[in-house]
């Protein structure tokens, strides 16, 4: 049986192309067939590989999903990867790629690790979202990283009453809120001043942005709650984001509910790191200060 790996790249940088043709060299080595996006296939030069269509459904025949670049190739990956449960392993080539597993040096090892099967699979917690509106659902979606309601204009701030499980817990003036998955606490809610979550742990979380209020600490709550975040009649209008990638305008008095999805992104690992290295590594943390 044909073995198959869909490539997702960032075709926007020359350097990234030349790394997925590498990629996509030994991959063929090791007897995978390979898919690239439609949209990519002017951008990449790999003769013979299959094109497929940039939608959920991309990632149901494949064996692995490979995306170069950063974060935000790797959340575009994710749109492809979580639908049919299929792994999804990063090569690092961006800036601070916090989801991505492998570095560009080390492509040939991750090439046998994925040729042999002998890499890991973390099941990484997601977020689903509905939107209502006079109690109709005008909208969903699903996040990994995050979902945050923001204000549509720079010029004015949102007003949300803020709900958890059901009971009311503050009215915010602010410029957002920021509901996050332990995997997205190193990203946006952290940029808002939230906790980093180990990956672990199973629990969502729930930061203001810029909130014009006494009481406007970040939460992190049980990964059962539902967090509902209302936008006031008069509070202006509002947008509703999913990792930053997918966008729904929200109308006044739009109500949104954040609970846990009910299908996890497959991260892959390659190698047993503590969380604690990668945060270290990631963030160029300084464990040998002035003092030695």
């Amino acid at each position: 049986m044909t073995r198959r790996a869909l490539l997702v790249t960032h075709v926007g940088r020359p350097d990234i192309v030349e790394h997925a043709a590498r990629l996509a060299g030994r991959l063929r080595q090791r007897g995978f067939a390979l898919q690239v996006l439609r949209c990519e296939t002017d951008g990449l030069s790999l003769p013979g590989a299959e094109t497929v269509d940039e939608t959920p459904a991309a990632g149901a025949d494949v064996e692995i999903i490979i995306a170069l670049g950063g974060d935000g190739t790797l959340l575009r990956a994710a749109e492809m990867a979580r639908p049919a449960g299929t792994p999804l392993l990063g090569v690092k080539l961006g800036r601070v790629a916090f989801l991505a597993e492998a570095e560009v040096e080390d492509l040939d090892q991750a090439v046998n690790a994925v040729a042999d099967r002998t890499y890991s699979v973390d099941e990484r917690l997601t977020v689903d979202v509905t939107v209502t509106l006079a109690g109709e659902v005008v909208a969903s979606g699903w996040a990994l990283n995050e979902a945050a309601v923001e204000k549509a204009s720079r010029e004015r701030m949102i007003e949300v009453l803020v709900s958890i499980d059901g009971r009311p817990l503050s009215r915010w003036g602010c410029d957002g809120v920021v509901c996050a998955t332990p995997t997205g606490s190193t990203a946006y809610a952290f940029s808002a001043g939230g906790p980093v979550v180990w990956p672990e742990v199973e629990a969502l979380l729930l930061v203001p942005n810029s909130a014009h209020a006494l009481f406007s600490r970040p939460l992190v709550t049980a990964p059962t709650s539902v967090l509902t975040i209302e936008v006031a009649p008069e509070g202006g209008r509002a947008v509703l984001t999913c990792d930053g990638r997918r966008t729904v305008s929200l109308e006044p008095a739009s109500v949104v509910e954040v609970r846990r999805g009910g299908k996890p992104v497959r991260v892959v690992r390659l190698h047993s790191q503590a969380f604690t290295d990668r945060l270290v590594k990631k963030f160029r943390l300084p464990v040998d200060g002035f003092r030695g």
